[in-house]
């Protein structure tokens, strides 16, 4: 028998084998992954009944629940107390809006309910401008608590122009009350 003949055989036999044993593993690599999804697809499936009738799912929607309607009760106050408005007050009115409630000024009224918002005409203040040391105009004093934190003085902050942005006095409030924990 030629020995090369023989060679040739018996390569082409392993060749055959390793092709047979490719073919199972793909083979069973297929079955598994039917396996896999099938066993996934049913994890999937949830019972709705079951989950209606979940006490620590009822428990934590009533926590949500309790905790939007605290929330709700919180704007309705902070609303009866000026916050998320703007508009001008007297100087007779200044130290009870400024010491009433805690502020967390920023800019936009409407959109910033912890906030309150005031105007004081420094003309018809004349102590408070003293007071609070104003000499330039507009001057917008940051107050926390009742105390005055910070203030933006002119335009100085603002690019020292007149014709700036909401945004970029929006930008400037939103930092300074980061600074001083003004924020909700």
């Amino acid at each position: 028998m030629d020995p090369d003949a023989v060679k040739s055989t018996l390569s082409n036999l392993a060749f055959g084998n390793v092709m047979a044993a490719a073919a199972r593993d793909y083979q069973k690599e297929i079955v598994a992954k039917e396996k896999a999804q099938a066993a996934s697809a049913s994890h999937d499936e949830v019972d709705l009944d079951e989950l209606l009738d979940d006490p620590e799912l009822e428990k934590l929607h009533a926590e949500r629940i309790a905790a939007l309607k605290k929330e709700v009760e919180k704007r309705e106050v902070l609303k009866r107390q000026g916050h998320g408005e703007y508009r001008e007050i007297t100087e007779g009115d200044f130290l009870g809006e400024v010491t009433g409630s805690e502020k967390h000024l920023k800019t936009l009224a409407p959109v910033y309910l912890g906030t309150k918002f005031i105007k004081l005409d420094a003309e018809n203040a004349p102590f408070f401008v003293t007071k609070l040391g104003i000499k330039t105009l507009p001057c917008v004093i940051l107050f926390k608590k009742g105390i005055a934190v910070d203030r933006l003085v002119g335009f100085q902050d603002l690019g020292s122009k007149d014709d700036f942005s909401t945004r970029a006095l929006e930008n400037i409030l939103k930092m300074k009350g980061k600074w001083y924990g003004l924020h909700d």
